[in-house]
């Protein structure tokens, strides 16, 4: 990471997971496109009821190519490793259905709430 911003109020830090297309997704046969889809969201599921990731979701529309983002999520575990460690589990991951990369995202302290991740505990 290039630092810590110089800003004179408070700062959270959470874990910002990307999503992209993976190597073997075009390849791959539609059946086992969607086993995998399904693997991936159990997989998001069990993450989200454990308290690992606050949250995540699919982006969708233009972006840059040939490899847009195709999906997003917020974590707060206060380890970047970790977090890459439990998504790289993910079986679609691991099927090269999608690729990810774990990056540090910093905002205004106590600008974000996850009200889902609350009720899910």
């Amino acid at each position: 990471m290039a630092g810590m911003p110089q800003v004179d109020f408070a700062l959270d830090t959470y874990e910002c997971i990307v999503l992209y297309p993976g190597p073997s997704g075009r390849a791959l046969p539609e059946e086992t496109v969607q086993r995998l889809q399904a693997e991936h969201i159990q997989h998001m599921r069990a993450l989200q009821r454990r308290g690992v990731i606050l949250i995540a979701g699919s982006v969708d529309g233009p972006a840059r190519q040939p490899d847009p983002p195709i999906g997003f999520g917020l974590a707060r575990t206060g380890s970047v490793d970790d977090v890459r460690a439990v998504m790289e589990a993910d079986p679609a991951v691991q099927a090269g259905l999608y690729r990810v990369d774990v990056l540090t995202f910093l905002c205004p302290a106590g600008s974000l709430e996850f009200p889902l991740a609350k009720t899910q505990s």
